[in-house]
């Protein structure tokens, strides 16, 4: 058990550290800062350049601490609710990625909540420094802060989006 959640852990880990790289930095065929904020205004996340910025580290302080296996009922948060702000960005579109909807974000969030639950295993810093949370509690803990957390950016957008664009 504790090998697949050391694999779980750097596989998520990975996968969002490249999405972080692809709107800071344009790597992995990324839009990099400008593109990236142009397409966060379209979809109501304003000022642009800093919901970047903010997107980008919390996908990297996320990542990183699900990589470690540190705090991972905090790291697990921070996934949870930088994911759910950007399902919402693809709600309308439905679930479905190759129709343009919000399946990767709801799986990524989704994961980073069973290793909530779960703990990260042996294989991390979490066990290695006797860290370990209470099983169920911190999974539960982890998914309200994550979305409440995710609540403010939300109704940002919704009330940006509902002004005249000269307004935001």
């Amino acid at each position: 058990m504790d090998t697949g959640l050391l694999l779980l852990r750097l596989a998520l880990a990975a996968l969002l550290l490249g999405h972080a790289a692809q709107k800071s930095l344009g790597w992995f065929r990324g839009s990099g800062l400008e593109g990236t904020a142009s397409m966060f205004h379209a979809l109501g996340f304003r000022p642009a350049k800093p919901m970047v910025v903010l997107a980008s580290l919390s996908e990297t302080a996320g990542a990183l601490l699900v990589l470690l296996g540190l705090v991972t009922p905090f790291g697990a948060a921070i996934v949870i609710g930088t994911m759910a702000v950007a399902a919402s960005a693809n709600a309308d579109k439905g679930l479905w990625a190759h129709q343009g909807g919000y399946e990767v974000a709801l799986v990524y969030g989704l994961t980073a909540a069973a290793l909530a639950f779960t703990g990260p295993g042996a294989y991390s810093a979490d066990a290695l420094l006797g860290m370990a949370a209470p099983p169920g509690w911190a999974g539960v803990g982890a998914v309200v802060l994550g979305l409440a957390a995710a609540v403010p950016v939300l109704l940002r957008r919704r009330s940006l989006l509902r002004r005249p664009e000269s307004a935001a």
